[in-house]
């Protein structure tokens, strides 16, 4: 295992590692339905076959308080 930058427990470095990941990949953009979506900054998205920017969580596309929310504006 590579250096993680994280110290001090297993529990630590699992947890960075489950929050890199989900940084790292690849979302279905909201607007064309592709998996396409990926982190340009700290929470913008962008989508590289639609060309849409999205602002979403820091390390996600979409957090479980905007998911909430959404759900709530669309009722």
């Amino acid at each position: 295992m590579a250096n993680f930058n994280v110290r001090y427990g297993v529990s630590l470095r699992k947890r960075y590692m489950a929050v890199k990941a989900d940084k790292q990949r690849k979302y279905r953009c909201s607007v064309c339905e592709k998996v396409a979506v990926k982190r340009k900054g700290n929470a913008i998205w962008h989508c590289k076959h639609c060309n849409s920017t999205f602002a979403g969580g820091a390390y996600t596309f979409k957090t479980t308080a905007g998911e909430t929310v959404s759900r709530m504006l669309s009722k």
